[in-house]
């Protein structure tokens, strides 16, 4: 594995990923009874977006200034979904204190969010970013962090005791058969847990394509499912990621309401050239 986060940590892909996120916890969040909430691909969890505690200097242009950063000026106009993510990011800086610019990567900002009833397990597979993942988990509880490939931990963890999860499938995609692989792993998934709410991360890009996950969520082969997508710029633009999307399968009631109007608003705030939008699309109905 060569891909490291942090090189990208904050920026539109993250803003769009961790706002459908904490719409999707706050969706499960409805019911009283718990859930597991997996994370099969956690990375070190947090990030310092100044590079200050890696001790580095970043040789490539940092994205945060393209993505948070231009919500920190102009995410007032934005609704509560992205006032809710400006103010969880704003709460974990707080918590970190020092100096920096503290981030919080999926497994901080849901692990802040987990009631009595809930319980998270995050995965990562490389030692150096598994090492810092269990640092950033020390001040959560009803987590736990396992050094082991996520893909399989969907089988060791699903179904869980609650009969309820939120799984998050979230790979960098430097593999050739990645989209495969999701789309394994999810109808592995369903099958040992038919209602579970499984949410997968891609990028837009040309060398990825639509992916076979994404073609392959039709009726009466998976459950109701939609994918909301942001794109910071048109197909000419010349930018190898231009966009990136979220599948839900499973998605908790009504949410599409929610989080489709805060997508076209991102596809204008954080534009990067002509021809960047925002959407959400339903494949299954419901």
């Amino acid at each position: 594995m060569n891909y490291r986060h942090h090189y990208h940590a904050g920026n539109f892909a993250d803003v769009a990923k961790h706002l459908v996120l904490l719409a999707l916890v706050d969706g499960m969040q409805r019911k009283e009874k718990g859930f597991l909430y997996l994370d099969t691909h956690a990375g070190r969890g947090a990030y310092d977006l100044m590079g200050a505690a890696r001790g580095d200097v970043l040789a490539r242009r940092p994205e945060w200034p393209d993505g948070w950063g231009r919500l920190t000026k102009d995410g007032k106009t934005g609704g509560v979904l992205v006032q809710r993510y400006l103010a969880a990011v704003s709460e974990f800086a707080e918590s970190m204190g020092g100096d920096g610019k503290p981030y919080p990567g999926s497994p901080a900002l849901v692990a802040a969010r987990l009631r009595e009833q809930d319980r998270a397990v995050f995965c990562e597979r490389h030692p150096e970013e598994y090492g810092a993942l269990v640092t950033t988990l020390l001040g959560f509880r009803r987590t736990r962090a396992e050094e082991r490939d996520g893909y399989e931990a969907m089988q060791g963890n699903l179904p869980p005791k609650e009969r309820r999860a939120l799984v998050l499938i979230d790979p960098p995609y430097e593999q050739s058969d990645e989209s495969e692989r999701v789309t394994a792993a999810l109808r592995d998934g369903l099958r040992r847990l038919p209602g579970g709410t499984f949410a997968v991360w891609y990028p837009i890009t040309e060398r990825v394509g639509v992916p076979a996950f994404v073609r392959a969520a039709e009726p009466g082969h998976f459950p109701p499912t939609w994918k909301a997508e942001l794109t910071i710029a048109g197909p000419e633009s010349g930018l190898k990621m231009r966009g990136a999307g979220v599948m839900v399968v499973n998605p908790p009631w009504q949410l599409d309401a929610q989080v489709k109007p805060v997508m076209v608003w991102l596809g204008e705030q954080l534009q990067q050239a002509p021809g960047s939008g925002g959407e959400l699309h339903w494949l299954v109905p419901e």
